[in-house]
């Protein structure tokens, strides 16, 4: 028999008979850069929680490769135990973040290498985003001879690694499925924010094709918090009980159940039985999801610095006045984009927020020689609006876009088009990603500033948990 405890969206503990495997802990808010919260929250009695023989970390979304989370259990003496192994992906910046903490005992998955722990047999499972999001990530089954169980976290996959699993491993027992295709940033980008029918599609699909005896719905339980919260509307297309019904619908042959932090499935070869709220270390401490309803009309609040203080606000619009004026142009000058730019002779706007209302420059891309200017212009086919707070932050390299793009702060859209005589072209803006933004071309969302992002919370947590 297996057991497997939901901790709270991506955490899970799952036990068998001699052994313990912990995956993706997040267990404090908040999480994701300080812009989520778990949801439901959940009363996580720490203590409480038996002795884990591995720790797997599937990949490093920070929703799931929490380091606050992992500098406390560095420093828990009874978690983890002294030989605990972490299974960790073909990662560098993950890896580094490990050893910076001061983990040993790592040891690099490969898709489908299976490792005996125990009596615990555990197979990683590939996804198809290694090759969409430029790292790598795995699901996990788990097997102890009788049942086995997978965990498929955020892993896509096709019919093939479908078809492996079916012919290796026979009719899964369990699974946590993937079903929430999360839409965060594209209210940032202006993008659809219709369900993405072709993914949730495929999640569905996944459990046609494998044809498990049970799943419950997975990794997928967070919101945005406080003044985050209106971004609640536009990231979270469905929910739990939809997906369990469209699974009812779709694969009527394979049980199902909702599965919430706290609830405790026991699965033998014959049999799952799930005992709700039934944890001795973890319960749901309110059932909050009304508060990530989609509903992608509502009113949004304006884009508003996030300083308070009167005069930190003067500096930092002051800040933001120099780097337009003195060097903002240069550098798009430089830019490798300058080409595109003159090319769709783009009307460009930049509108940076302040504590009441905005100021805003333009660049007009179509003239032979263009320079920035004050004010409207008249027509816009790039825009990009920032509170002059996350501008700064950019300029002075204290944040990430991971921040600016999902705080609700930062929006861009673009009405990209060129008319020459009897010609009318258009960029496909909605088909290809925002590649067009200067300042994302500017402050560049690359592997120095993803690596300060970790680096900042190593340097905050690291033996402070």
């Amino acid at each position: 028999m297996i057991k497997t405890t939901l901790i709270g969206h991506a955490c899970l503990l799952i036990q068998t008979k001699e052994t313990t495997i912990l995956s993706d802990p997040v267990w404090f808010d908040y999480l994701w850069e300080e812009i989520n919260v778990l949801c439901p929250s959940i009363v996580l009695e720490k203590d409480k929680i038996p002795p884990v023989d591995v720790l797997n970390l599937s990949h490093r979304h920070q929703d799931h490769f929490d380091v606050r989370t992992l500098s406390y259990l560095i420093n828990n003496d009874r978690i983890l135990k002294p030989d605990v192994t972490i299974l960790a992906p073909n990662d560098p910046l993950l890896l580094e973040v490990l050893h910076e903490l001061e983990f040993k005992n790592i040891q690099i998955v490969s898709d489908f290498c299976s490792i005996q722990i125990k009596d615990a047999v555990l197979t990683p499972t590939p996804s198809l985003l290694k090759d969409e999001d430029g790292f790598v990530e795995h699901g996990l089954i788990v097997g102890d001879g009788e049942v086995n169980v997978w965990n498929q976290v955020d892993t896509v996959v096709n019919p093939e690694i479908i078809d492996h699993i079916c012919n290796r491993f026979g009719q899964l027992d369990f699974v946590h499925s993937r079903f929430l295709p999360l839409m965060e940033g594209r209210f940032s980008f202006h993008k659809s924010l219709n369900l993405p029918f072709e993914l949730y599609g495929a999640c569905l699909n996944v459990i046609k094709n494998l044809n498990p005896k049970f799943v419950v719905p997975g990794s997928a339980a967070f919101r945005h918090r406080d003044e985050f919260g209106f971004l609640n509307r536009y990231t979270f297309p469905t929910t739990q009980d939809q997906f369990v019904s469209d699974l009812s619908s779709f694969c009527p042959n394979v049980e199902n159940s909702l599965y919430f932090p706290g609830d405790v499935a026991h699965i033998e070869p014959n049999s799952v039985r799930i005992e709700k709220q039934s944890s001795e270390f973890v319960k749901v401490l309110e059932e909050d999801s009304h508060r990530v309803i989609f509903k992608p009309v509502m009113e949004v609040p304006p884009i508003r610095t996030r300083t308070t203080n009167l005069e930190q606000h003067k500096d930092e619009m002051e800040i933001v006045k120099d780097f337009i004026q003195n060097r903002f142009m240069d550098m798009m000058l430089k830019s490798d984009m300058m080409p595109g730019w003159q090319h769709w002779k783009i009307v460009y706007q930049l509108e940076v927020f302040g504590q009441n209302g905005s100021e805003i420059w333009s660049v007009d891309f179509g003239v032979e020689e263009p320079v920035i200017q004050k004010g409207d212009i008249g027509k816009i086919n790039l825009y990009e609006g920032i509170s002059s707070s996350e501008f700064v932050a950019l300029i002075e390299k204290r944040t990430s876009w991971d921040f600016v793009s999902l705080c609700g702060n930062y929006r861009t859209f673009n009405n990209v088009y060129r008319v020459s005589d009897g010609r009318f072209e258009y960029y496909p803006g909605e088909e290809i990603e925002h590649v067009l933004e200067p300042l994302m071309d500017i402050f560049p969302s690359n592997a120095e500033m993803d690596r300060e992002k970790y680096m900042k919370d190593v340097r905050r947590w690291k033996g402070k948990v």
